[in-house]
């Protein structure tokens, strides 16, 4: 049986106005008013990397993913790579970031 994370309780003060506009985008999600706030606010404070910041989304042109040993050079830092769906390096494409995962970025061809 998995740990029940331990909530803490307060009272929320919100005029009719706000928590009727945040009813209705709970509804629109299919969950309660509580979890829409509380979804919206881990969102608000979740924790970002460099990579996350700096890297997530940039474009590389295929000529700088080395395929010899599996590098790459972002913003003077090198990385491992792995392309979205295994696919062989191309040299004449472009590529997009798509996710950062320690030192191991997850590369999609556009």
């Amino acid at each position: 049986m998995a740990d029940k994370l331990k909530e803490k309780r307060f009272l929320l003060r919100l005029d009719d106005d706000l928590y009727s506009r945040l009813a209705e985008a709970a509804d629109r999600e299919n969950r309660s008013v509580n979890a829409h706030i509380v979804t919206i606010l881990a969102a608000s404070v979740k924790q970002t990397t460099f990579e996350h910041r700096q890297i997530i989304g940039q474009a590389i042109a295929g000529n700088k993913l080395n395929r010899k040993n599996g590098l790459v050079e972002l913003s003077g830092i090198y990385y491992r790579f792995l392309i979205e769906n295994n696919d062989p390096v191309d040299v004449a494409a472009s590529y997009t970031v798509l996710e950062s995962n320690g030192n191991i970025l997850t590369l999609k061809k556009v």
